[in-house]
């Protein structure tokens, strides 16, 4: 089973709450994330050993990150 339909199932079934500080934080790694897909995406494939793997975890990672931060509310009291 992909770890992504795993997590995605563990998280709905969990109450988890981030603070605006891990919040911030996986913002700023799903950009991160983006800025390398980004430069990966124009060079030659055929130089990077594992290309389609590097791409598939980065993809991965993307969408986990940005699933925890839809499936998780704000801890209570933050704005």
């Amino acid at each position: 089973m992909p770890i992504f339909s795993m997590w995605t199932r563990t998280a709905a079934q969990q109450t988890m709450s981030l603070t605006n500080v891990e919040r911030e934080k996986i913002t700023d790694s799903v950009l991160k994330i983006q800025s390398v897909r980004a430069s990966l995406e124009n060079m030659d494939e055929t130089k990077i050993p594992e290309y389609e793997e590097i791409a598939g975890c980065l993809t991965t990672v993307d969408k986990n990150l940005r699933l925890a931060l839809r499936l998780t509310p704000k801890e209570s009291g933050e704005q």
